[in-house]
């Protein structure tokens, strides 16, 4: 995430450290974390969860012995870069709340095409399903979710069944999902930036999260910024559409004037007064556990 861009996304005159960081060069994410994070809590990173160099984990995890929910959350980066250790805020937010993070890198393009990526991130929730007990986690509360690229690699995990059944799973096992700004209705071959990493594809629908709702899918909590220029709101809306035909358990919200990375910086608990982010992923985890959710 550039420096241009967080500059753009929040105000920072109303937080001088943020400010100076900028200015220093440092990127941008690194230095948010540096600056804004307590991280007084257990991790426990570099977990292969395979035999890739991009197959690594890091689990945040409550202190203590309980056993906590379970969050496997897939940053974004357009399907093209991305590191785990960039995404330490989102893991702090849900960890303080009573929850295990777990957070995948996975294989990216050019280094490889749709739709190995997604088949990565089964491979990390096999792992995650697995092992988790071991780092507190309860792999019978197991959620997942996501962010823009990361968003949609967690909604086909959770719609497109035949990719957990490869590591022999079910959609079942995932017992809700949350995205944040998720391309879940794109077609790739419409724009440049996608049309070589999805090019693999034999049809558009087998790329669309939308494509693969039914009555079995887990229930959703779908966020959106109506000011999203990168990814258009219309995506959460033709999903939570589809999921509502099935039947399907959604909670659908658009935050006025909100755009792409505003949405996710609001995961920072010094961001958060602008946005209600965290509170309505943890409402809707709290809802997906009790069977509540409308």
């Amino acid at each position: 995430m550039s420096v241009l861009l967080l500059a753009r996304a929040i105000k920072l005159t109303a937080i001088p450290v943020l400010l100076a960081s900028l200015l220093s060069g440092c990127s941008g994410l690194a230095t948010l974390n540096a600056a804004l994070l307590a991280q007084d809590y257990p991790v426990t990173a570099d977990i292969a969860y395979g035999p890739d160099p991009r197959h690594r984990l890091d689990v945040h995890r409550p202190a203590g012995d309980a056993l906590h929910p379970v969050v496997v959350f897939f940053y974004g980066g357009g399907w093209k870069n991305g590191a785990r250790g960039d995404y330490k805020f989102v893991a702090e937010a849900l960890v303080k709340r009573g929850y295990v993070v777990v957070i995948p890198d996975y294989r990216v393009y050019p280094a490889v095409r749709f739709p190995v990526f997604i088949e990565d991130g089964a491979k990390a929730v096999r792992w995650v399903h697995e092992n988790i007990r071991q780092h507190g986690g309860d792999p019978e509360r197991l959620y997942l979710g996501g962010h823009s690229a990361g968003a949609h690699l967690g909604a086909m995990l959770a719609l497109d069944r035949h990719y957990l059944q490869a590591e022999g799973l079910e959609t079942t096992d995932i017992k809700g999902f949350f995205g944040l700004a998720g391309p879940y209705a794109l077609d790739p071959t419409e724009y440049r930036s996608t049309r070589d990493i999805f090019a693999t594809a034999k049809t558009r629908a087998e790329t669309q999260p939308v494509e693969f709702v039914t009555d079995k899918a887990p229930p959703m909590l779908l966020l959106h910024g109506t000011g999203d220029g990168t990814v258009y709101p219309v995506n959460s809306q033709k999903l939570a559409a589809a999921l509502r035909a099935h039947d399907v358990p959604v909670r659908h919200v658009e935050y006025p004037d909100t755009g792409h990375i505003s949405i996710l910086l609001a995961f920072y608990p010094a961001l958060a007064g602008a946005l209600p982010v965290i509170e309505d992923v943890t409402s809707a985890l709290r809802d997906f556990e009790a069977g509540t959710l409308r």
